[in-house]
């Protein structure tokens, strides 16, 4: 099972929260709703985050997005808004979601939606340097296309009482909505808005300050194990392929161990590729991708199996 890491997140429909108690209880991070369209501010979000930071928690804000105005004069409203309180592993979030009635959507394309959010997240960055902006979508967002590649995603969506607690959601399969890999999964609204990340708690700590390698960057879904050579028979992650990579000498050992198949994992995969080239797509010299048969003679490589 992939570490994790727990939080919440909270708004103005939030009383003031005991951050210290929850942090002593395993929590790790928590997000604050700092402000919605080009004028709003959240009235509870001072409160909320001077909280979040005194505790020595994971600290991140995020906007509630009007895509049907404008996407520069919302992201200074969220500048402004947490200016004071954003340093170096800060994390930014712009929250992409239709209200019931449309009124946030109405009149935009799912070209246009996407265009919004890029500009917003460009311009949080851009204002924000070094520090991770993100967006917070639903499956249908992602599967309409409104939403840009390459960022990070924190995704809701509650299984209801079979996922309702943390234990249950980091034993749960991690989602992928659209194929998309998630960072951040909101599995549950109560008695709190609850989420786990993907990543350990030192991992979080260091990819909230830019510091996590780079394999971080590009997500990656995992082939079908080969069965029998699976622990527990659960679909093989990538780190799975990295300590097989090592193991077997195609990856350097110092290289950190990431969540996500970036460019040192699939450099070691090519390596071993170019090494048995019988395992490598045809016609391909240098094949990123390692299918069924290429894990299995990875393993007995890596682990005589």
């Amino acid at each position: 099972m992939t570490s994790t890491s727990r939080g919440i997140d909270v708004s103005a429909y939030q009383a003031a929260q005991n951050w210290t108690a929850l942090k002593a209880d395993g929590l790790t991070f928590a997000f604050a709703k700092a402000s919605e369209g080009q004028k709003s501010h959240d009235t509870r979000f001072t409160t909320h985050i001077k909280g979040i930071k005194a505790a020595g928690l994971i600290a991140g804000a995020y906007h509630f997005a009007w895509p049907n105005q404008s996407a520069a004069a919302e992201a200074a409203n969220y500048i402004a808004a947490v200016k004071p309180y954003a340093g170096r592993g800060f994390l930014h979030w712009l929250d992409l979601e239709r209200y019931e009635d449309g009124r946030n959507y109405s009149g935009k394309t799912a070209a246009q939606i996407k265009a919004y959010a890029a500009a917003w997240v460009a311009a949080v960055q851009k204002a924000f340097p070094g520090q991770r902006v993100g967006i917070y979508t639903s499956a249908s967002d992602i599967a309409a296309g409104r939403v840009p590649a390459g960022v990070p995603l924190w995704y809701p969506a509650y299984p209801g009482a079979s996922v309702d607690t943390y234990a249950e959601a980091e034993k749960h399969a991690r989602p992928a909505p659209s194929g998309r890999t998630v960072t951040f999964w909101q599995f549950t609204s109560t008695p709190l808005d609850r989420s786990i990340c993907y990543l350990s708690p030192s991992a979080l700590k260091a990819w909230a300050k830019g510091e996590a390698n780079e394999d971080e960057a590009k997500p990656y879904t995992p082939p079908a194990f080969p069965a029998g050579l699976a622990p527990n028979k659960a679909k093989p992650s990538a780190v799975t392929l990295q300590r097989a990579l090592k193991a077997a000498g195609y990856m350097p050992k110092a290289v950190p161990e990431s969540p996500h198949y970036g460019p040192q994992t699939q450099a070691g995969v090519i390596k071993f590729h170019n090494a048995h080239p019988q395992y490598r797509a045809a016609g391909k010299k240098s094949d990123p991708a390692i299918g069924p048969k290429g894990w299995a003679y990875l393993f007995r490589l890596a682990y005589g199996k």
